[in-house]
């Protein structure tokens, strides 16, 4: 296995990778254990088993935060522990990234140290902006398409991407994901039915009445605890609450949608006009997330196919493609590369 080449997409909550060797993509949940806050206890899905489930001294933490990494060294022993788990860790390999293209040149190089200075001693370590990767995913030709917008809609973030002839036009990077919408179902049925309940259960709520229907009745019998009792109990939930709940950040990504395209240069706005919108990401599993962006912005939405793996997949695209591989790669060691001058 000497020489292999991985592709790693590295979400909020989860954490996807691409093995050349085998031509198989594999995920594992991005969450470590602690114990005592001194130990680790677990890591990947085994950790994020026990989010909002273990004993006061075990605490699950996410490395990754708002896009970036936020836990160098927890991510670095994360991806190392993952690796050799699956018997992948091959030194000597190669390495292609997908990072966001809205964010700080030190934060990006800290994905480029993240493998390059780790156990796996790389090959190389290769930058993929990940709004290019989405597209290629997404089954876009990004090198001849004269305007594409894709919206990655993550766990921790909301990546809007203009592209346009192999190169990035736009981006924008917002901190508002799925977890944020979580809290505030958890927040609003806090203040309005003095009930408290986890992230988890307001993640269920989320993905059980989704954005957008004609149901106005609906309710769900949830667990949580009485603020007025000081007890556990249950309490049914109405989708009234939840939608109100969401309003807020889904209009916050709207705007900014609507703001980037107005931006947009004529002719690429001309053909995002008729393609669409490409809607990626974890979260573009909810329901009715496509109408509610297609009545918000007037445009047409298409989702993929497990948008969830839409980077990973064009980061397959890239590495098994030698002109993609030159053309939409990058090391951040080359002389050439701005972070050097």
């Amino acid at each position: 296995m000497a020489g292999n080449v991985y592709g790693l997409d590295l979400g909020t909550y989860e954490i996807k990778i691409f093995d050349k060797k085998k031509d198989k993509i594999w995920r594992a949940k991005n969450a470590i254990a602690m114990k005592n806050k001194r130990y680790i206890f677990a890591v990947g899905d085994e950790a994020y088993e026990m989010y909002e489930k273990a004993p006061t001294d075990i605490q699950v933490i996410f490395p990754m935060k708002n896009g970036v990494i936020a836990h160098f060294d927890d991510m670095q022993y994360l991806l190392g522990s993952l690796l050799q788990t699956e018997k992948r860790l091959i030194r000597g390999s190669q390495y292609v990234i997908a990072v966001p293209t809205d964010v700080t040149e030190v934060e990006k190089k800290a994905f480029y140290d993240l493998v390059y200075h780790s156990e796996a001693k790389a090959k190389a370590v290769r930058i993929v902006e990940r709004g290019l990767a989405d597209a290629l995913g997404f089954g876009m030709d990004v090198v001849s398409e004269k305007g594409i917008f894709v919206a990655n809609f993550g766990g921790g973030t909301t990546e809007l991407s203009v592209i346009a002839s192999g190169g990035m036009v736009m981006n924008r990077l917002l901190k508002t994901g799925g977890e944020d919408f979580d809290r505030a179902i958890t927040a609003l049925v806090r203040h309005n039915q003095e009930f408290l309940i986890g992230n988890l259960t307001g993640e269920r709520l989320r993905r059980e009445f989704g954005v957008f229907d004609q149901s106005t009745d609906s309710r769900i019998l949830v667990s949580g605890r009485d603020l007025v009792t000081g007890v556990p109990s249950q309490m049914e939930i109405s989708i009234g609450l939840v939608r109100a709940a969401m309003r807020e950040p889904l209009e916050e990504c709207v705007k900014a949608i609507r703001s980037m395209i107005d931006r947009t240069p004529p002719t690429v706005r001309r053909s995002i006009e008729e393609k669409g919108i490409c809607l990626t990401g974890g979260l573009a599993n909810l329901r009715g997330l496509s109408t509610y962006l297609r009545e918000s912005t007037g445009l047409p939405v298409l989702t993929a196919d497990h948008p969830e793996l839409c980077a990973v997949k064009g980061l397959r695209k890239i590495i098994s493609d030698r002109s993609y591989y030159r053309q939409l790669s990058y090391s951040m060691m080359d002389e050439d590369y701005r972070w050097l001058r």
